[in-house]
């Protein structure tokens, strides 16, 4: 008896129907791909019109950034320190929270724009003339972390969708073949897991790569399970019969994305030997450069190297980048105690953050590449306990810096008290419109075919934020 596989039965039965209905679901997750995918999935695109970032780092501070403690100064709250807010509080909060409590940190101005930023963000500070402070940023009713780092990172806090990385690289690809495209650099494991880096139903060629994750001190760069182990003409023998057996497997079943997908990352790894582990390495950096960074030293030590390594992939030709600061090693979550928790992990970050954006700058790099400072959410005005403060979507600040953004400004504003939106409200599906726009993309044009329907990272929602633009 001969033995038949499962796609062989699918076309020999029932007239071939099942094989038909089978290159139906695959045609329909590649119909929208981009037009060079039958050669390599990550072979660079055209954007839809001029671009003004060619690259992303996204600096992720993971637990939620105190808005009213950093980038959104509330005199009222000083004013009202302890007493009741006289407005009503959101009909969806977290937890509960008590009376006003006043930010323990005092505000300064910086720069020739004079934008107040708070003294936990000193080195921040000094670069304001670059960056454009967003204080009108809305996260819907996601009030619980999981929901808020998906919602942040791929648009949905309730469905599984790609990520703004993997859209990125769907819709540009990336410049340089030897190395992948989207890295995720010590990304979180817990609020969300891999979906923060994930393609979800877009081929898994436009997913992020991690290097490590948060629940280890970010000391070793390096890609596991990329060192050779045989010599380089035994493995490039051993890929040849393995594409080889592919594309005879392909040439069988018909167009497959994901057959695709895996012969492109067998050839990736390969191709990464030989390039990655001095993009990787650290090593290679200057002293000098180290130390304005803050690598070597604590409390910056760990974040230094991951924003250096930044740097690094970028300057190689990686088109998106994130950078974790991340859950349970590292986090914002400030119920209590909030003195401690956003001075402690604002002196492991300022410092590098502030190094990125000049080191960028003195490169020429700054000009095209987006610098995005992100957090799922910020935190009541109220306090929760004494010396804490709750989950709070409905008003907190993100900024941007470097392609196309206008520096040396402020967006939008939050009422006095810090709690809603006043002016010029930004949601999650503006937000990412406006990251690809800067980028080259229309978020309506950017689709992809799955199960029915065309999808796009913002639905069928978001503006582009005109004002923020050079």
């Amino acid at each position: 008896m001969t033995l038949i596989s499962r796609r062989q039965a699918l076309c020999q039965s029932a007239c071939g129907f099942g094989q038909i209905a089978l290159s139906g679901l695959l045609a329909s997750t590649a119909s929208a791909a981009p037009s060079s995918a039958s050669t390599s999935p990550l072979a660079p695109q055209a954007s839809h019109f001029s671009a003004t970032a060619r690259r992303v780092v996204f600096l992720f501070m993971h637990g939620g950034v105190s808005h009213v403690d950093s980038f959104d100064p509330k005199p009222r709250l000083i004013e009202m320190n302890g007493q009741p807010l006289p407005i009503d509080k959101p009909k969806f909060e977290f937890a509960p929270t008590g009376n006003l409590l006043a930010s323990p940190w005092k505000f300064q101005h910086y720069g020739e724009s004079g934008i107040e930023v708070s003294d936990l963000f000193p080195q921040i500070g000094s670069c304001i003339d670059d960056i454009c402070v967003i204080r009108s940023m809305n996260g819907g009713d996601q009030v619980s972390h999981g929901p808020a780092l998906l919602n942040i990172n791929t648009g949905s806090g309730v469905f599984a969708r790609p990520s703004l990385g993997a859209w990125t690289l769907y819709g540009l690809g990336t410049e340089n073949q030897n190395l992948p495209g989207f890295i995720s650099l010590s990304p979180s494991l817990y609020h969300g897991g891999t979906q923060n880096y994930g393609s979800a139903f877009l081929p898994a060629s436009f997913q992020g790569t991690r290097i490590g994750d948060g629940s280890t001190n970010f000391k070793d760069t390096r890609l596991s399970n990329l060192t050779p182990g045989d010599s380089t003409d035994l493995q490039r023998l051993q890929l040849e019969l393995l594409a080889r057996r592919n594309r005879q497997h392909l040439e069988r079943v018909g167009d497959d994305p994901r057959l695709e997908a895996r012969i492109a990352a067998f050839e990736m790894s390969f191709r990464m030997q030989a390039e990655a582990p001095g993009v990787l390495d650290l090593g290679r950096e200057s002293a000098a450069t180290q130390v304005q960074y803050g690598v070597g030293t604590e409390p910056t030590d760990e974040f230094a190297r991951q924003c250096l390594l930044a740097r690094r992939c970028l300057e190689a030709g990686v088109r998106f980048v994130q950078v974790n600061f991340s859950y349970p090693r590292n986090y914002w979550d400030a119920h209590g105690d909030l003195r401690n928790n956003h001075t402690t992990n604002a002196k492991k970050v300022d410092q590098p953050i502030a190094a990125l954006l000049k080191d960028l700058k003195s490169r020429g790099l700054l000009e095209d590449t987006l610098v995005i400072f992100g957090t799922e959410f910020g935190r009541t005005p109220a306090a929760q306990g004494t010396d804490g403060r709750d989950h709070h979507p409905h008003a907190f600040s993100v900024w941007m810096a470097g392609g196309g953004i206008r520096g040396g400004m402020t967006y939008g504003a939050t009422d006095e008290f810090g709690y809603y939106v006043a002016e010029n409200k930004v949601t999650m599906p503006d937000f990412h419109a406006t990251i690809l726009h800067l980028l080259g993309l229309n978020h309506e044009r950017l689709t992809y075919r799955h199960a029915g329907r065309d999808y796009r990272l913002t639905d069928v929602h978001g503006q582009v934020v005109q004002e923020i633009l050079a």
